[in-house]
């Protein structure tokens, strides 16, 4: 039986990375605090609003996150998905697998409509039986609430799955759900960084998986 492959979004098959640094520090100014460096802003990518707002300012208080996320997304309706480019072959490679027979889904802290929205202009929706977006759980990645959730809708044990992302936090999501992990290096995480985690492989681009898959 064919794996189900599971992707992570940001930075695996798509680069919103100029957006999300326009919409953190909107965010952050409108607040009335200061805009923060474009590779600390990139750093967060993949982590929840709350966790990003926590990241950068070292604060928690619930009614700045709350007001952090509303501004976030207030600017991000507006820019995210014409400012994010999917990645070069990734649109080929996906047309590929799905031709191939291999089921294909989708789980990420950003919003699924936001998701599908970039999907759409590429014409790439309809390829995903299912995709898992922040607004769908209430416990964002690490936390394996995603990746089970999109098990339970295709039907599908952990063992019959591979989840590819390309960071930490997508390596520690996959351990906690007992699913078989892929790095990608087209984020910021570095290969030697992912060997605590004994992937099944690490790759330069997710456009390599294709290989890999018939390989194994």
């Amino acid at each position: 039986m064919k794996p189900t492959i599971i992707f992570d979004f940001d930075y695996t098959l798509a680069d919103s990375s100029g957006a999300v640094v326009a919409c953190i520090n909107f965010a952050l100014e409108e607040m009335g605090g200061s805009g923060c460096p474009a590779d600390d802003c990139k750093a967060t990518i993949g982590l929840s609003l709350p966790d990003t707002y926590h990241a950068l300012t070292g604060r928690q208080a619930s009614g700045e996150i709350r007001e952090f996320q509303r501004l976030f997304i207030q600017r991000a309706d507006e820019i995210m998905a014409p400012a994010t480019n999917i990645y070069a072959g990734v649109p080929e490679l996906i047309r590929a697998l799905y031709s191939d027979g291999y089921t294909l889904a989708i789980i990420s802290t950003k919003f699924r409509y936001r998701i599908c929205q970039i999907l759409d202009r590429y014409g790439l929706t309809g390829y995903f039986t299912a995709i898992i977006g922040g607004e769908d759980v209430e416990r964002h990645k690490p936390d394996p609430e995603s990746l089970l959730l999109c098990l339970k809708r295709l039907d599908r044990a952990p063992e019959e799955a591979l989840l590819i992302g390309d960071s930490l936090v997508d390596a520690e999501t996959a351990k906690r759900g007992n699913v078989r992990f892929v790095a990608v290096l087209t984020g910021r995480t570095a290969a030697d960084q992912f060997a605590a985690y004994q992937p099944a492989a690490v790759l330069n681009k997710v456009t390599e998986i294709r290989k890999y898959l018939s390989d194994i």
